[in-house]
């Protein structure tokens, strides 16, 4: 099984602005599934190979992505993604600067997941057995802080123990999207 790496936390403010920006968003989950050059990224996301090629060079400058020399043909430059445990300031620790680039990502990472719940429900009835496959649940805690840090340490874990197996019928398999969302309660 994989260990799971320290946790990075990200607090140059460059770096969190490469890391939040919608392009490179796409790009580093399309580098998540393995290798590609920046042809066949920009062929996938509808975009043009200068235009990826630049975001992939800001992405390997801050270490999110690097490139694969030995899938090189001569001045093609193949990528992958960087694997971590990326995360940022709590927000008493944050910049201004940060705070508004964290904000922006987070409402990205919001609206791409509803977008991927939508295409989920619209392709359900062609999916089989994954069909039956969407998780949902709707809890509420009562705990301190550091109760709550503790509850995300642990789903991390558990996503690395998950993410480190083999699955059983790798013929199956499919990625699974899987999000965590706590948000205290206010008023």
């Amino acid at each position: 099984m994989a260990e799971q790496p320290p946790a990075q936390e990200i607090t140059d403010v460059e770096a969190l602005r490469a890391f939040a920006h919608p392009m490179r968003q796409k790009i580093e989950r399309c580098l998540r599934r393995g290798p590609a050059n920046s042809a066949a990224l920009a062929r996938e996301l509808g975009e043009s190979t200068g235009l990826v090629s630049y975001h992939l060079r800001q992405l390997a400058k801050h270490g999110l992505v690097e490139e694969v020399p030995e899938l090189a043909k001569g001045r093609e430059r193949w990528w992958r993604a960087m694997p971590g445990d990326r995360r940022f300031p709590p927000y008493s620790r944050q910049t201004p600067e940060m705070r508004e680039a964290l904000t922006e990502m987070h409402r990205l990472n919001l609206a791409e997941l509803v977008d991927s719940a939508r295409r989920f429900e619209e392709a359900r009835d062609a999916l089989g057995p994954w069909a039956d496959a969407a998780l949902f649940s709707r809890a509420t805690l009562r705990v301190d802080p550091a109760q709550l840090r503790a509850f995300f340490e642990e789903y991390i874990a558990l996503l690395y123990r998950y993410s480190a197996q083999e699955p059983r019928n790798a013929s199956e398999a499919r990625t699974v999207l899987v999000r965590l969302l706590g948000i205290p309660e206010t008023g």
